[in-house]
């Protein structure tokens, strides 16, 4: 059944990028492409003169050493995220509290943490399904203490949904009726980890979220 638990609040947070260099390749081609055909029509009498052709050159040469650099930082990049990789091993079967509003619900259980009060005293919680339902909605009055709210996987007619991925949407007015954002997150227990377009991701079951989202993660 649905219901509150105080927790202790912990953030840890992280990035990832990656810069791809298709499109500086093609720059450096179309470079060389159109120096040689300058080269090659140009009129004998009156050819290039030295300054011009120099500076040409030089502009090839940059751009053939961002284009070395982009390869270097790529290779970099993909080595280090291996090794995020392999180490992500340990959290397998590990509950973590990453932010996200893709909610896991794993063997019928799904946790989302609620901040403690502050200009907001209560919220409302809502549960939607992939096509955007609303299948429970509850109101959850907040505490000195951030929270952990379940919910247990039966929309408000009582209807038993199966694990998966759902969403979950949290929202708040102040005292005076003003909306006023919500900063939350969810848990779920880690099933596995990929690269996928370059990012590490985590898998909570059969959600999927980036590895830099995680927010805590429970000691033993």
């Amino acid at each position: 059944m649905s219901g509150t638990t105080a927790i202790s609040a912990g953030a840890a947070s992280g990035a990832a990028s990656r810069t791809p260099s298709p499109r500086l390749s093609a720059d450096l081609g179309t470079f060389l492409t159109l120096l040689t055909t300058q080269l090659r029509h140009q009129d004998p009498t009156k050819p290039m003169d030295t300054e011009t052709l120099t500076q040409q050159l030089v502009q090839f040469a940059t751009v053939e050493q961002q284009l070395a650099g982009n390869q270097t930082l790529e290779r970099l990049l993909s080595l280090q995220q291996a090794g995020q990789l392999a180490e992500t091993a340990s959290l397998v079967g590990r509950r973590v509290t990453v932010e996200s509003n893709v909610l896991p619900l794993q063997e019928g259980r799904a946790e989302v943490v609620l901040p403690a009060a502050g200009e907001a005293r209560r919220v409302t919680v809502q549960v939607l399904d992939p096509a955007g339902t609303t299948l429970h909605a509850e109101t959850v009055n907040l505490g000195a203490q951030p929270l952990k709210w379940v919910w247990n996987g039966r929309d408000g007619a009582g209807t038993l949904h199966p694990d998966g991925a759902y969403y979950v949407a949290v929202s708040a007015r102040t005292e005076d009726g003003t909306a006023t954002p919500v900063d939350f997150s969810v848990t779920g227990r880690v099933t596995g980890a990929a690269r996928t377009d370059g990012e590490l991701v985590l898998r909570l079951g059969a959600a999927v979220v980036g590895f830099d989202r995680l927010r805590e993660l429970p000691g033993g």
